[in-house]
């Protein structure tokens, strides 16, 4: 085995608090939590394996998690009320506290205020 692959080869979990697999080497059966909302389930439970890789952006070695596919279910519907609260919170995030008017776009965080409120300031100031 190369280094690598040697460095974070442990399905025993003695190393590290679970078992942990490089990249590309974990059993089937496992999957992560991007792996399982793109099959249209959540994950259910604490993590049971990890994969580890050396990234080139960081000099920590990067992690995901897995979770055994036969435990992930579909995700719980949403209610009426958390529907209506998720459209009135996308609401406030559209609507500009200068001039009131509800955008199409969410406002920048970093201004505060929509474009054309945004582009009024600085041409009067």
């Amino acid at each position: 085995m190369a280094r690598r692959i040697v460095r974070y080869w442990d399905p025993a979990g003695e190393r590290h608090e679970v078992p942990t697999y490089p990249w590309g080497l974990a059993p089937a059966g496992l999957a992560t939590r991007a792996q399982l909302v793109a099959m249209g389930l959540r994950p259910r439970g604490p993590h049971v394996a990890q994969i580890r890789w050396d990234s080139r952006r960081s000099t920590t070695p990067r992690v995901a998690y897995l979770w055994p596919v036969e435990t992930a279910r579909p995700p719980a519907p949403r209610s009426a009320a958390q529907i209506a609260s998720l459209g009135a919170a996308l609401r406030a995030r559209r609507t500009c506290p200068e001039c009131g008017a509800v955008r199409d776009y969410c406002l920048s965080t970093r201004l505060g205020i929509c474009t054309l409120c945004a582009d009024d300031v600085r041409v009067a100031a």
